[in-house]
């Protein structure tokens, strides 16, 4: 209630203070404009004196004789007197801080310097009248230059046109002068020149224009004043004078008397300085006037603010208790808004589907007006405050719509681009299945894992959009695969150097392509941030409830500060914006990592570069199947496809590049000892047979379960540990026991491949392939049993299972008489 009672008595003497001040400062200007126009005054009585000063001089210059001697010393002696009365009255003004300091400058010099400008009139007797009239016409334009400058920053316009009506009527007779001064010089010189003509039109010109601007600018009486002074048979004479001038040629003497000029125009000056004065002291008149008007209502603002003071004291104290109350209640429910129902609101919708959000319904249900008792100021603060609280609710649900239809537009975008993307991939595997010539082949091979790798930002898209990427697997991926499958999503993969990859764990398999995308991005990350000399490498351990992948690189490294701002992204990923979309490579980790349960961080590396650690919760980590071939550690040369490319034996599509001859040359570099042996499912509509790769080991024991007793079995399990080169020999050692089973047939037909026969090569020497002729029959693996249970399934997963089937309806492929199941890059199929 204090703060209440004290604000508007503080307010009050602080307004009534500042218009208090602001009076005081308009008296003083008022006083210090009274002693500007003073000084004015005089300046106009100087300009004159020095005006008349000037033409006895030019008289004096021209004739030479004692009487224009003697009236010249008598002309400086008048302007002498008037000279002392302007120094008397500009030592008043030198506190004045609005007076026109570089004008007032000018005129003292000026001033300083007439005594030896009068003495070089008095005894040279060649003196130029030009250069005479020059000196003179410099002091008396800075003096009307000051009487104009007054005018400027006077607050009332009444006496700004009355100070500068003042200084135009002062330029009137400056003109007059300069036109009494050029017909002077034209009579001195004996004839009438082009630059004397022009300086007695010039001059007439200046006359004119002065004497409109003062007309336009004068009062009613003023203008009565210039017409009297106008008239008589003075005036007369001047105007006939001047039309003498006027006609006067160019070459010719100049016929005028100057006794009757210098008369002519002395008068009509002499009359218009009687005007100037008048005009003068009007303008003094009102200045002063203006002066007292000011200081009185500074007085009377005194005294208003000292009534306003009380005045305010008895009325606050009066509703102070009412304010208080409702103010209370406003901030009570403010607070509530503020703490309580908008954190909850945005908290809530954040939860709700954005497709059942409408921003204006939404706002209004959740903005309760307050204070709706009163429609005085209080109450429109509370209606204000409810139109905040409904516009930040809006805000929020467009944002959250926003959100939604950016994820949209990017998903959408990536299912189109992929599309494309996939329509390429096929056209190459056209191009390739018939090609044989070695260079157009690497060409083919470029091509492909340019167009993996725009795969691979399509999926970045779909992530940033907020769907999953994984297609729909049954079957857990080792971890060698899956780092084997990252790797072959990259450009610079054969700079990767594989350390110990765990061999005995394996990633669920409905988070494989989710783990491939985030390890891809890590790796391509290390490879093209660092030097292309130098290699990166991959490592993949298990640690019991978890499995640590560390990329490193070799490159500069990077700043702590660095570190931190991109640790920040990949603990705590952005909204998906402009910035995102830029730099989506970690953002994409960072938003994968959060909906895996995925750590993600990077430091240093112990010398150089830098070290990416991924951490895989135990939820994504699952023991790993048995495998025939593994990777072992090393450089990949090759990586295997990325795509479901349907080919008929095993082969690497991309081929090994050439490298600088201090590497190791391709052939010594390890290649990646990824599955062959994966039987995969395919439909038979064509008749062609349906065991495209050649492993029949995982499937081959239940072909030998007999009850013919241990013999038999002993036999079935020699067969089963055997090399495939040693399967013919098995099989004819089980013939010549009595009996044989199916698979004795598939056991030579592997068997064969390991020295395949070449019927055919082509003109460069490859082989030419014939297509089935290395189908192993029952080399297909049986299809698993449905659990027939009604599982309960995630909305997540089914939403993931529709949009793979989505892509692959989308970009189906048409499938070749002699192509194999479609399988991934890590040797699943689907």
């Amino acid at each position: 209630m204090r703060i209440i009672v004290a604000a508007p008595l503080v307010a009050v003497v602080g307004f009534a203070g500042l218009a208090l001040a602001d009076s005081v400062r308009q008296a003083a200007r008022a006083s210090d404009l009274g002693l500007l126009a003073e000084l004015g005054a005089e300046a106009g009585r100087l300009a004159y004196q020095l005006q008349r000063e000037r033409a006895a001089a030019a008289d004096l210059l021209t004739s030479a004789s004692p009487r224009q001697q003697d009236t010249y010393i008598r002309q400086a002696a008048e302007t002498d007197v008037v000279v002392a009365r302007y120094h008397r009255q500009r030592a008043r003004i030198s506190e004045v801080s609005s007076a026109p300091a570089a004008v007032l400058s000018r005129v003292d010099k000026a001033l300083a310097g007439l005594s030896p400008l009068r003495t070089q009139v008095r005894t040279a007797a060649h003196a130029a009248v030009s250069a005479t009239t020059f000196s003179y016409r410099i002091i008396i334009a800075d003096l009307l230059a000051y009487r104009e400058a007054i005018a400027q920053g006077v607050a009332s316009a009444e006496l700004a046109d009355g100070i500068r009506a003042a200084a135009a009527l002062s330029k009137t007779a400056e003109a007059l002068g300069q036109q009494q001064v050029a017909v002077l010089r034209a009579i001195a010189a004996g004839q009438l020149t082009p630059a004397m003509q022009q300086d007695i039109t010039a001059a007439r010109t200046g006359f004119t224009e002065a004497s409109l601007s003062f007309l336009a600018l004068a009062r009613t009486e003023w203008d009565i004043w210039w017409e009297r002074a106008g008239s008589g048979k003075e005036a007369l004479a001047l105007q006939r004078l001047q039309d003498e001038v006027s006609r006067a040629e160019i070459g010719a003497p100049l016929d005028v008397d100057i006794t009757a000029w210098i008369a002519a125009t002395q008068s009509w000056s002499a009359r218009l300085f009687d005007v100037q004065q008048r005009v003068d002291d009007a303008v003094l008149a009102d200045v002063d006037a203006a002066r007292v008007e000011q200081r009185w209502r500074a007085v009377v603002e005194a005294a208003a603010m000292a009534v306003a003071l009380l005045l305010t004291v008895l009325v606050t104290w009066a509703v102070a208790r009412q304010i208080t109350r409702r103010l209370r209640r406003l901030r009570d429910a403010a607070h509530a808004v503020a703490f309580t129902e908008l954190p909850a609101m945005v908290a809530e919708l954040r939860n709700i589907a954005s497709s059942g959000i409408h921003p204006e319904a939404l706002a209004r249900q959740y903005a309760s007006p307050l204070e709706t008792s009163s429609d005085d100021e209080i109450g429109e603060v509370g209606q204000a405050f409810t139109a905040v609280h409904q516009a930040a609710v809006r805000t929020a649900a467009e944002q959250a719509v926003m959100r939604a239809n950016m994820a949209d537009i990017f998903v959408h975008l990536s299912r189109r681009e992929q599309r494309l993307v996939d329509a390429v991939l096929a056209q190459v595997d056209r191009v390739e299945q018939d090609e044989t010539d070695p260079e157009r082949l690497q060409q083919l091979y470029k091509l492909d894992s340019l167009a993996t790798r725009m795969g691979r930002i399509n999926a970045s898209l779909l992530v940033l959009g907020g769907v999953g990427v994984g297609r729909v697997r049954h079957e857990d991926v080792p971890m060698q695969k899956v780092v084997q499958a990252a790797l072959s999503q990259i450009e610079h993969y054969t700079r990767v150097r594989l350390g110990v990859v765990d061999p005995d764990v394996a990633v669920a398999a409905d988070k494989v392509d989710e783990v491939v995308h985030l390890l891809a991005e890590l790796m391509d990350n290390a490879t093209a941030y660092s030097p292309p000399e130098t290699d990166a490498w991959v490592t993949a351990r298990s640690l019991g409830d978890r499995v640590i992948v560390q990329i490193s690189d070799e490159g500069v490294g990077l700043s702590p500060k660095r570190l931190a701002q991109l640790n920040e992204v990949l603990s705590r990923p952005p909204a998906t914006d402009v910035a995102a979309v830029r730099a989506m490579g970690l953002v994409v980790v960072g938003q994968l990592a959060a909906r895996l349960g995925i750590t993600v961080e990077l430091r240093p590396g112990p010398r150089l570069g830098t070290i990416a650690e991924v951490s895989l919760p135990a939820a994504l980590i699952r023991p790993a199947p048995p495998e025939p071939r593994l990777l072992a550690p090393g450089r990949l040369a090759a990586v295997p496809d990325t795509r479901g490319r349907d080919v008929p034996t095993p082969t690497y599509p991309y081929p090994p590049v050439p490298e600088a001859p201090a590497r190791r040359p391709p052939a010594e570099r390890a290649l990646p000892a990824g599955s062959v042996f994966r039987p995969a499912a395919r439909s038979t509509d064509r008749g062609d047979d349906a065991t495209q790769e050649l492993v029949i080991f995982q499937q081959v024991n239940h072909w030998f379960q007999t009850d013919r007793g241990s013999s038999p079995a002993v036999a079935v399990t020699t067969a089963n540990r055997a090399a495939p080169g040693e399967g013919a020999s098995r099989a004819d050692g089980r013939a010549g026991w009595g009996w044989q089973t199916r698979a004795d047939e598939g056991w030579r037909a592997a068997s064969g491949l390991a020295n395949p026969e070449i019927t055919a090569t082509t003109p460069s020497g490859l082989p030419i392939r014939q297509p089935q002729r290395h189908l192993v029959p029952g080399g297909v693996a049986p299809v698993p049993r449905q659990s027939q249970g009604a599982d309960r399934r995630d909305p997540a997963e089914v939403a993931n299972a529709m949009s793979a089937y989505a892509r692959g309806v989308a970009a189906r492929r048409p499938r070749l008489v002699n192509s194999a199941a479609t399988s991934d890059s890590t040797g699943s199929t689907t």
